[in-house]
């Protein structure tokens, strides 16, 4: 009897232990390439309780995100988050990236206007390789009390803010500046006679401009010290450098240009051999409800294209990125597609002469 009952505890045993090996080797993990902020503690424990399936982060970059892909030609990792302009030519390139089931994202829970602008910016050969997650944007960093009459980034060029302005001599304010004189950059970048032509009509306006600039910034520090002190009331900057002076100066904030900010958006994107592309569909989903959203925007500091995530961020943030961004203001949003080869000499031939020129 004894024996019996030793036999009995030992085949119950060793089919426990089987069975927990089995669980553990069944267990479905997601293999996240991220950025920093994008995939918080909190909001990966809500996603395990869900779903039962772990997420390994991994925080990485654009160019890492392209590198770590093309080494192992696209295998390592299940998801990936790479800008939106990083996609199409890496995938023309590289073939590290595999076509979106749409059918399995709920396309409800994204602001439409940004999905549909990703889905074409990331669209090769017919089939779409992203959608939308985090964005941000720069536009004009105004004291609305002092430079009220800014609207537009060529309204830099007023007079009542002359030697009160700042902005980079980088490709955005090339790009601003184009469409707030009535052009259309982005849809010239196929044909680089035309964009040459463009381009150099920015070029004058801003040699014109020169008068009016206090200083070009570099660094985002030196140039909120600039607003901070009052020597600049009108800039050319980010959305979240905007409302982190709002919190120390009220007059000061973040104002979407009339003829649109400029927005980037980092996405979520297949590598070519995902093994849990189920997961990844179920991470995307999760992630982009709302309450989930405004867990991320406390994490990264950037809003996502969750709709109506808003509502549930932080109430001070909430209120700045309502003021700053109305509907009408997201759906205005000019989304960077991507560069082709050569225009970036173009551009910067261009910011060349304008800093060697001399103020009007």
């Amino acid at each position: 009897m004894l024996k019996n009952k030793m036999k009995l505890m030992t085949g119950l045993l060793v089919g426990a232990a089987v069975f927990t090996s089995a669980n553990i080797a069944g267990a479905e993990t997601l293999r996240l390439l991220t950025w920093g902020g994008y995939a918080p503690d909190n909001v990966v424990a809500l996603f395990k309780k869900e779903t039962g399936i772990d997420v390994k982060v991994t925080k990485s970059n654009n160019e890492e995100m392209i590198a770590k892909l093309r080494a192992t030609g696209g295998s390592g990792f299940d998801l990936a988050q790479p800008s939106q302009d990083r996609i199409a030519g890496a995938q023309y390139e590289y073939g590290i990236y595999k076509p979106m089931d749409l059918s399995k994202i709920n396309s409800d829970l994204f602001i439409h206007s940004m999905l549909d602008g990703t889905k074409k910016n990331t669209t090769v050969d017919g089939k779409v390789y992203g959608v939308p997650h985090v964005w941000g944007t720069s536009g004009l960093v105004l004291n609305t009390a002092k430079a009220g009459s800014v609207k537009d980034y060529t309204d830099l060029c007023n007079a009542d803010v002359k030697g009160k302005v700042s902005y980079r001599l980088k490709r955005p304010t090339l790009i601003g500046f184009a469409f707030s004189m009535g052009l259309d950059p982005f849809a010239a970048y196929s044909d680089k006679a035309k964009y040459a032509e463009l381009m150099g009509k920015v070029e004058k306006k801003l040699i014109s401009c020169k008068s009016n600039v206090k200083s070009y910034w570099s660094g985002g520090d030196a140039l909120m010290n600039l607003i901070r002190s009052g020597e600049v009331t009108a800039a050319m900057a980010w959305d979240t450098g905007g409302w982190k002076l709002n919190k120390e100066m009220k007059d000061v904030t973040f104002v979407a240009p009339k003829s649109g900010a400029l927005g980037w958006i980092d996405t979520f994107a297949l590598p070519a051999k995902t093994k849990a592309e189920d997961a990844a569909y179920k991470w995307i989903n999760f992630v982009m409800q709302p309450k989930i959203a405004a867990m991320i925007t406390a994490a990264a500091g950037n809003f996502t294209a969750s709709k109506g995530a808003d509502e549930y961020a932080q109430a001070d943030l909430k209120a700045r990125f309502q003021k700053s961004f109305p509907s009408a203001a997201i759906d205005n949003i000019k989304w960077y597609p991507p560069v082709p080869a050569g225009l970036e000499d173009i551009e910067g031939k261009v910011l060349d002469r304008v800093k060697a020129s001399k103020s009007n």
